[in-house]
């Protein structure tokens, strides 16, 4: 009962609310850069005959270079989760506690919706594009999509965040954030949309008007999300304490 306590009292500190507020502000930005890109491309090619690839790779890159500059801005205060799943894999590894990460969650949840909502009253006339799956596609295949996806941006998140990787990961950290991003966003664009994020795939469902296979960008991006977690934490890379260091040269070799 103390510890489910303490872990309350921790998730309401000054800390955590600033941490609250920057994933809102983090996840608001990407949202709103990577909808409205969608937004502006399906404006744009509009008029044309055939779908353009072009739309996929102008919505790629905006999500690629939005998280990155999300996770950027909010790196040093929250972690710079900006998505529940990434939220979600650092429960599961323990690198956060679940009473902060039910907090993250409705920030993210609440910043994707006024993202969308901010659009759809500031374009006149244009819909909230909601992420969906073609009718030859079956739900359990999408959430696997999603689910691999997902993994591999979380895993992605892992690796950045290691404190074994020193300077290079705190730098180079949000931009290979981005990058897995866009190139899933170009992988998987016209099967499922290429979300990984459910507070963006609910925003934009809550606002577009449709929550059809809405589990399909829950259900996976979650599963995924902890299998990185567990698998980068336990498996590929599990942590080594001072202590179990010790025998250990700098360059490898036991002394």
């Amino acid at each position: 009962m103390a510890s489910l306590k303490s872990r309350l009292d921790h998730s309401i500190t000054p800390i955590a609310l600033r941490s609250y507020l920057a994933e809102f502000i983090s996840t608001f930005l990407f949202v709103f850069a990577s909808v409205g890109a969608a937004m502006s491309s399906r404006k744009m090619m509009a008029d044309a005959a055939l779908p353009d690839p072009s739309s996929l790779a102008v919505t790629a890159m905006a999500n690629a270079f939005a998280l990155s500059a999300a996770v950027y801005i909010a790196a040093n205060v929250s972690g710079g989760h900006v998505n529940p799943a990434v939220t979600f894999g650092m429960a599961v590894g323990g690198h956060i506690t679940i009473p902060m990460a039910m907090f993250y969650w409705m920030a993210q949840m609440l910043a994707s919706v006024m993202a969308c909502l901010l659009l759809k009253t500031t374009t006149v006339g244009q819909q909230i594009p909601v992420h969906a799956i073609p009718s030859e596609m079956t739900g359990f295949g999408a959430a696997v999509l999603e689910g691999v996806m997902t993994f591999g941006l979380v895993y992605t998140v892992y690796a950045s965040a290691d404190p074994r990787r020193g300077a290079m990961g705190a730098n180079m950290g949000p931009l290979a954030i981005g990058f897995i991003a866009g190139a899933n966003v170009l992988a998987s664009g016209p099967f499922t949309g290429g979300s990984m994020n459910p507070a963006c795939s609910f925003g934009a469902s809550l606002i577009g008007g449709s929550f059809k296979n809405q589990a399909v960008y829950w259900v996976g991006p979650l599963i995924g999300a902890a299998v990185a977690g567990i698998v980068y934490d336990n498996v590929v890379f599990p942590f080594q304490s001072p202590d179990s260091l010790r025998g250990v040269s700098d360059d490898g070799v036991g002394v």
